[in-house]
């Protein structure tokens, strides 16, 4: 039947920025589909674990600054994943950040913190599970690009720098890993109600202006994201490779 294909049972996978937001979203898609899951934040995502818990699910928490993380700590919170819940099946990038000022007064603090952990922890997580994924004969890997992706965006050069680079890490994962039965793809979400875009949100003319673009006519919201997230997870996705899918209302077609 072709929902047992959508169906993670037995299958651990990874989520960073997983204690509210997107990351909550996938976090609980993945364990309503059978997944047990590993949280990964610079926070406690306790409420999130107690969630998958009740779900029946098994979760465990990592607590983890991904701006100052070294490659080794990255390397580390993958192997306490196979560790603690015995193996890892997919890795779902989603923590990121994003720093507004315009690109002359650009403060090079805030674009080296959105670069860390936008597009360097993206990488050394992405490889370091890879390596797992090579040896056992199959993975998931599964980034959050951005409407970014696509266009350059005003005051957030960094944000844009990274999510161009995302879908670009994105395919080249793809192309060189997708030989070993490992499948890595990206999301790119739409303007989503999140803590990032709370800024914009509380501009009346820049909201007004980006739900005059949106077909759908409404923000986005994390439920919008968890189909996605569940597909590119389950054996339904096996021959997708390097794609990066919008789930964004219809932003881009507009």
């Amino acid at each position: 039947m072709i929902l047992d294909r959508f169906r993670l049972d037995g299958r651990v996978a990874l989520v960073t920025g997983a204690a509210r937001g997107l990351g909550q979203g996938a976090a609980l898609a993945l364990a309503e589909a059978g997944a047990d899951v590993a949280l990964l934040d610079y926070v406690a995502s306790t409420e999130t674990g107690e969630m998958i818990e009740g779900l029946g699910r098994r979760a465990h928490v990592i607590e983890c600054d991904l701006v100052n993380a070294e490659v080794a700590t990255l390397d580390a919170a993958v192997a306490e994943v196979v560790a603690e819940l015995g193996r890892i099946d997919v890795l779902v990038n989603n923590a990121g950040i994003i720093r507004r000022a315009p690109i002359l007064d650009h403060p090079v603090q805030d674009w080296d913190d959105v670069l860390a952990i936008n597009l360097d922890a993206v990488f050394h997580l992405s490889r370091a599970a890879a390596r797992v994924f090579v040896e056992q004969g199959g993975g998931k890997i599964i980034n959050i690009a951005s409407m970014l992706s696509f266009q350059g965006g005003i005051l957030v050069p960094g944000y844009t720098a990274s999510k161009h680079a995302v879908a670009g890490v994105t395919k080249a994962l793809a192309n060189e890993l997708a030989r070993f039965g490992v499948n890595a793809n990206a999301i790119a979400p739409g303007y989503m109600a999140t803590d990032n875009t709370a800024q914009i949100r509380a501009d009346a003319e820049r909201e007004a202006s980006i739900l005059a673009r949106i077909p759908a006519d409404r923000w986005g919201t994390p439920a919008d994201l968890q189909g996605a997230f569940v597909f590119l997870a389950s054996s339904a996705s096996d021959y997708i490779n390097g794609a990066i899918i919008p789930v964004d209302g219809g932003w881009l077609v507009r």
